[in-house]
């Protein structure tokens, strides 16, 4: 029985959880989070027919740190191998906020072996001039002053205000992974995001399923964002979920485990 495990590729260390069988559905977390953000899906699906694989991505959770900048194509890259090592041809990607970014380099890198999207509190289009400038000087900000404090500021704006009050264990989970998150990894994400390209072309080519999901209340990729990426995809279902913020999956999560099984339902079986 899988679980738990880690596992040196391109030369660190990646930790990951491994569980049930079938098909495959990788679990992609945002920043500046880690793979404990998709526990409810981890637990639903990998009984569910599905194997789900949850990977800390570089410089966050259990994975090694890299100062410096990290393009969102070293994310993908280090994705697809993990699949090589574990032996998983092609898969169903999810993703969310930052790591819906990766999740579109991924199929711009490997469309062939994407058999289904999740792109989930994202946004498709490049970054602005000012956009850069402001992750620059946040990622200087974490290296000087650590993650407590950003994490304090932005904790009402990841999980709505009615959530923390309603909701104090997934407050302070969310809290929490920001807070552990070392400030190299998370500044050297900020910088590479800085840098990203346009994937609206690359989800017009999409030819998979895909959904598109946002918390009503999410001020960080609003659904503006959302119905941007749906406007340039021919076969998506754009979901909002109502009474949630930037974290849906944790915030609402029997909404998103609907919608996200009805995506599952609806992709051809990975070979």
């Amino acid at each position: 029985m899988r679980g738990m495990s880690t596992v040196s590729l391109n030369g660190l260390t990646i930790g990951y959880d491994d569980r049930g069988a079938g098909p495959a559905l990788v679990l992609v977390h945002g920043h500046p989070f880690d793979r404990s953000m998709w526990r409810p899906q981890l637990e639903r699906f990998s009984r569910s027919g599905w194997r789900l694989i949850a990977p800390d991505l570089r410089g966050y959770g259990g994975s090694t740190v890299v100062p410096g900048t990290t393009p969102l194509e070293t994310f993908a890259r280090d994705i697809a191998a993990l699949l090589d090592h574990l032996g998983i041809e092609r898969a169903v990607l999810a993703g969310l906020s930052m790591g819906g970014q990766i999740v579109m380099e991924f199929q711009r890198l490997f469309p062939r072996r994407v058999a289904g999207l999740v792109l989930a509190d994202s946004s498709a289009q490049a970054e602005t001039e000012d956009g850069k400038r402001r992750r620059n000087e946040m990622a200087d900000r974490l290296l000087r002053e650590g993650m407590q404090p950003y994490a304090e500021e932005v904790l009402p704006r990841m999980v709505a205000p009615y959530n923390i009050r309603a909701m104090p264990d997934v407050a302070t989970h969310v809290l929490g992974m920001m807070e552990r998150t070392c400030a190299e990894g998370a500044a050297a994400a900020l910088r590479g995001r800085a840098e990203r390209p346009d994937y609206r072309d690359v989800l017009a080519r999409a030819t998979v399923p895909v959904l598109i999901i946002v918390g009503r209340d999410d001020d960080f990729t609003p659904l503006s964002d959302a119905e941007l990426m749906n406007d340039h995809l021919a076969d998506a279902r754009l979901v909002v979920i109502d009474g949630a913020a930037h974290m849906p999956n944790l915030e609402r999560p029997d909404a998103f485990n609907h919608a996200l099984a009805e995506l599952l339902s609806a992709v051809s079986q990975p070979t």
